[in-house]
């Protein structure tokens, strides 16, 4: 008879599971053997927070779920920063851990910790699985979990005897839902307040990205003529080169998003939740008697924490699609004229900023490939470069998600350039931040994949410095300062490429050498702090 880990391994290629990204451990032995036995490609990585973010961002780029493995106890606990990134994010991340054997549970045998019970707040279901028969049911169930309505991280913890017992066949799995329609009468109020708007505003988010509506929302805008601004997921989706998209919905990174959504009186909010980036809704972005209309798969978003006059359940796609059909509204080339104007004051001012970061993130735009895929970081030099680099490329901009989670660009990097080999991969982040994941330096290199990991290093955590400089007057910051370390040197420890540089006429060259070795390569930017476009946001929200 099969045991757990045969029923594991097949149920997973049954729901297309093929790549798994873990960390070895002794819960896992059996279970690995089997996969790499199968032909499923097996991922191994360094940190076990590294292998959920590394699934959860190959989840993001296929839209679909992916499998995360590792072993129970300290790699389980490590590994929850990363599941819950990816629960924020919406990502369908299946998070699975091993764990002391079931038949030893309570008894203080080795590593015994309720796993299930400890990831549920950050997950949409977990469960501890009870025998080698049950594997399929319950792998399938955290796949229809995961991937159904807005999608999220789910947990299974799969004890070591469970892995190894051997079973009869299978009990039946659950059926895996489709997406839902949406409500025909809030389309019809959708198309009848865009009809009447005057200044209207498109803001899409990553359920536009999850439901492959990027050509709908292409037509819808078009069909309308109507200004689109991206964010999320949804940045490269159209591309910023494109006339009526204008940039960053985000108006920490973009004020002309910022005034453009002062000056509006109607938005249509697709595939995105109103939340905190979108100032919950309220009086600091959107005027007070602005109209709101919103278009999400998951019914409790609508309305949250805005009133809406129009709210549509259902795939966002399909909404799209079905409002590119309407009869639009007459041209309003004012209002488009404004919007534009906006945006070239903005980046004029972009232009003329001295600050170290924006001098190299302009050199990086006029020097990166026109096909570059972004796995952005946090902290003050990323900001700059989001602020100043376009999007241009559908799923192609990776970003950390709400929950924040510092040091993921990395990990990021390694789904990112497993799943478009042969494409210039850019992993952007600070000094702060790369030593959250610094091993998967070795990931890199083992796996052979040239990524080319720019790092703003400025000898300190920048956004933090930032805002205790301005909230003392400029006394002395407390924990913020680093040593100017030689990052570029520790790649070239674990066997990659590298090259530190001072000024940013030496970018160009740098990057030339960085695609051309064919390895991961660092390039170190000694770099002065300087506040970006987003922490002065912060600051402008805490003087109100």
């Amino acid at each position: 008879m099969p045991n757990g880990a045969a029923f594991f391994v097949e149920a997973a290629t049954q729901l297309g599971l093929d790549t798994i990204f873990t960390l070895v451990g002794d819960h896992l032995n059996e279970v690995l053997a089997a996969a790499a036995g199968a032909g499923l490609r097996i991922v191994d990585m360094r940190h076990e927070s590294g292998v959920a973010h590394a699934a959860d961002a190959w989840a993001r780029i296929h839209r679909r779920p992916a499998l995360a493995l590792v072993t129970g106890g300290p790699g389980h606990t490590n590994s929850l920063t990363g599941i819950a990134t990816a629960h924020l994010a919406g990502s369908p991340l299946i998070a699975v851990s091993g764990s002391r054997a079931r038949a030893l549970a309570g008894r203080q045998s080795f590593q015994d910790i309720d796993q299930a019970a400890m990831t549920l707040p950050v997950v949409k279901w977990a469960a501890e699985v009870p025998a080698a028969g049950e594997i399929p049911f319950f792998l399938r169930r955290a796949f229809a979990e995961a991937n159904s309505g807005r999608r999220g991280a789910v947990h299974l913890t799969i004890p070591v005897d469970v892995f190894t017992s051997t079973a009869a066949s299978p009990p039946a799995a659950p059926a895996i839902a489709e997406p839902a329609a949406p409500v025909p009468g809030g389309l019809d109020r959708v198309a009848d307040l865009l009809r009447r708007a005057e200044r209207p505003v498109v803001i899409a988010g990553s359920g536009v990205w999850w439901s492959g509506a990027g050509g709908a929302l292409r037509r819808f805008v078009e069909r309308w003529q109507v200004p689109l601004y991206t964010i999320t997921m949804a940045r490269g989706i159209v591309s910023d080169d494109h006339p009526l998209c204008m940039g960053y919905a985000d108006p920490a990174l973009n004020r002309a998003a910022h005034r453009a959504f002062r000056e509006a009186d109607f938005f249509l909010i697709a595939g995105k939740r109103i939340d905190y980036r979108l100032a919950l809704g309220g009086a600091r972005l959107f005027p007070p008697e602005a109209r709101f209309a919103q278009i999400d798969i998951h019914p409790q978003e609508l309305g949250l924490n805005r009133a809406l006059d129009a709210a549509v359940h259902g795939d966002v796609g399909s909404a799209l699609a079905a409002l590119a059909e309407e009869t639009p509204a007459p041209a309003r080339a004012g209002w488009l004229e404004r919007v534009r104007e906006l945006r070239e004051e903005w980046r004029a001012a972009l232009e003329a900023s001295t600050a170290d970061a924006a001098l190299f993130f302009r050199g990086l735009r006029d020097s990166l490939p026109g096909d570059v895929l972004y796995s952005w970081d946090g902290g003050d030099f990323a900001h700059w470069g989001r602020a100043i680099l376009p999007a241009r490329t559908p799923g192609g901009w990776l970003r950390l998600g709400p929950l924040g989670t510092i040091g993921s660009s990395l990990p990021n990097a390694i789904a990112l350039q497993l799943a478009h080999p042969g494409r210039p991969v850019v992993a952007i982040t600070g000094d702060g931040a790369v030593g959250f994941y610094l091993a998967e330096m070795d990931t890199l290199v083992r796996y052979r994949l040239p990524v080319v990991l720019i790092v703003g290093n400025d000898a300190g955590w920048g956004l933090e410095r930032e805002l205790q400089s301005w909230a003392t007057g400029g006394a002395p910051t407390v924990a913020c300062e680093l040593a100017r370390a030689r990052y570029d040197l520790v790649m070239q420890a674990f066997g990659g490429g590298g090259e530190s540089i001072e000024r940013p006429d030496q970018l160009p060259a740098a990057l030339a050498r960085a695609f051309a070795s064919g390895l991961p390569y660092c390039i170190n930017l000694n770099i002065r702090g300087a506040r970006s476009p987003f922490t002065d946001w912060q600051i402008e929200g805490k003087r109100r």
